[in-house]
């Protein structure tokens, strides 16, 4: 019994990690992946901060011998949520309008 449990365990180590979707519970509301602002505006409240930021990047297109270029504006925004001290304030981000990660900082206030 004890081989099979090892051979359990050890075959476990190869199978890939899943990367965890944001998410965030506000209340009763659960807000997740590609949550519009207006979404979570409405589940959790307006934010004790806000900020963003523009980033250019540069995006190259290859249609057969033919090479472009072009940049491409993305808006991030990071929110935060201070749910009081009791639990972790929450920074939600957002890419051009929707929700793509939530990160959890210090105790709130």
């Amino acid at each position: 019994m004890r081989a099979l449990w090892m051979a359990v365990a050890v075959s476990l180590v190869g199978i890939p990690v899943v990367g965890q979707a944001a998410s965030m519970r506000c209340g009763t509301g659960l807000v997740s992946d590609g949550a519009s602002k207006s979404d979570v505006v409405a589940k959790c409240g307006e934010p004790v901060s806000k900020e963003s930021r523009t980033e250019s990047e540069e995006v190259k297109t290859r249609d057969g011998d033919t090479s472009t270029k072009r940049v491409v504006q993305k808006t991030f925004e990071e929110w935060t949520y201070n749910f009081g001290p009791n639990r972790l304030m929450q920074v939600v981000v957002f890419e051009n309008g929707k929700l793509i990660e939530v990160k959890s900082t210090g105790y709130g206030r």
